[in-house]
């Protein structure tokens, strides 16, 4: 009988939580990284070199950084359904207004508004996931929803590629329209979140009683799981070993996904592609991530690990970057390219299913935040330091051998440090 329960309440939240999740990720994305397409064009208008259009990440995730964790504590008090649709619709507004900066300055100005907008929706979600899907659930929920990175750069390369193309409509450049047409949306569904999400099982009129019920017990049961190894408050959620070893590792992936992400059109545009076939070639890399995300989050809870999952996606990450940088210049880069995407959002499942065998409540509010800000901080340094090593030796090889190092540096962290035992699958049987 619990067999049927959990199949049919576990369809129903999927179908009811996931599209919703991904379709938020996926403008917040959009609004993110059309900046990298946007600057085809954009950096000569307003004057950006590339340590200045670098720099412009810095500004992006200091913002990012600095309301990452007081966001995630007021969501987890004020619930996820209204703090979510704040989110989205500042950073929509902010990422609208980036069509009106003139001049490097205030495109900085610009970019640190839309990462303080955007701050906290990441691990937002990943606190809404706690509230509504039990430990066997988490890597593919995870996995699914994250989907988003790679699909958002798949579509929005080819989109805002053919924006691009609308120069001088009313007036306006190419680039302005990206970031105007691109975030209208982001808009109107922050205010549809309002109306469509739930914040906790126990309010979700579309389960059925005995399907609330046997939710909330097994989350309830985990919960207990998880504190039999230590309950933590809020400071210790951000400063016990494991989460600081779990925000070093993710800080290396981020400083090498992002340092490429940014970077990337500029990478194939020089290989001759035309500003419509950059965005289709930089579109396959994306696909491969989307493939690896899903199918190392399923293998992930199929196999109950986490930790050799992720070293295995680290390396994969190394490899690839080595060999874009080996390449570069030739179209074989993009293989190396389209390896080290693959990598980087296969660690997504097994990695962010890491934080919750530790952390619970509020502390799970603070932590997930901690990790991700601190990861986030490679957002800064990863465009930063491809822009400037552009900048000293003329090339994008030794940026991509520097992010190379940092990918080799998680793949270390994760076969030394990253041993969580895993007390929820006992503790559930026993309670069975």
């Amino acid at each position: 009988m619990d067999s049927a329960i959990e199949t049919s309440a576990m369809r129903k939240v999927y179908l009811r939580i996931l599209p919703l999740t991904v379709l938020l990720y996926l403008l917040c994305y959009i609004d993110r990284i059309n900046v990298g397409f946007a600057a085809l064009t954009m950096n000569k208008d307003i004057g950006l070199d590339a340590w200045t259009y670098g720099l412009s990440s810095s500004a992006f995730y200091l913002g990012y950084v600095l309301f990452e964790v007081p966001s995630n504590l007021i969501m987890d008090r004020v619930g996820a359904r209204l703090w979510l649709a704040r989110i989205m619709i500042s950073w929509g507004i902010a990422s609208a207004l980036t069509a009106a900066v003139w001049g490097p300055s205030s495109f900085l100005v610009i970019r640190f508004l839309l990462g303080a907008g955007e701050a906290g929706l990441f691990p937002g979600v990943l606190l809404l996931f706690t509230y509504w899907f039990p430990d066997g659930h988490r890597a593919r929920i995870i996995g699914a929803f994250t989907l988003a990175l790679p699909v958002s750069v798949a579509l929005g390369a080819p989109i805002s590629t053919a924006i691009l193309g609308m120069d001088g409509v009313l007036g306006l450049k190419g680039w302005q329209w990206i970031y105007i047409l691109e975030a209208l949306p982001t808009v109107i569904i922050g205010c549809f979140v309002l109306v469509a999400m739930t914040d906790r099982p126990a309010q979700a009129s579309w389960l059925t009683e005995p399907e609330r019920n046997w939710l909330a017990g097994t989350l309830e049961t985990e919960r207990r799981a998880v504190e039999s190894g230590g309950k933590y408050n809020v400071l210790q959620s951000m400063t016990n070993p494991k989460i600081l070893l779990l925000s070093l590792n993710y800080l290396g992936i981020v400083t090498a996904s992002l340092g490429l992400l940014l970077f990337v059109p500029q990478i194939i545009k020089a290989l001759g592609a035309t500003n419509m076939g950059v965005g289709y070639v930089t579109s396959l890399a994306y696909v491969c991530g989307a493939i690896s995300m899903f199918g190392f989050g399923w293998l992930s809870d199929r196999l109950r690990d986490r930790r050799w999952l992720l070293f295995l996606t680290c390396g994969m990450a190394t490899l690839g970057l080595v060999i874009a940088g080996a390449t570069i210049g030739t179209w074989w880069s993009l293989f190396g390219i389209c390896l080290a995407t693959a990598g980087f959002y296969g660690t997504k499942g097994p990695f962010w299913a890491m934080p919750t065998m530790l952390l619970t409540g509020a502390a799970a509010a603070s932590g997930l935040a901690f990790i991700n800000a601190f990861g986030n901080i490679g957002g800064a340094l990863g465009p930063a330091i491809v822009g400037w090593l552009k900048a000293e030796t003329g090339s994008f090889a030794g940026g991509l051998y520097g992010l190379a190092a940092f990918t080799a540096a998680s793949m270390v962290i994760c076969a030394v440090g990253l041993h969580i035992p895993r007390r929820v699958g006992v503790e559930v049987a026993a309670a069975e």
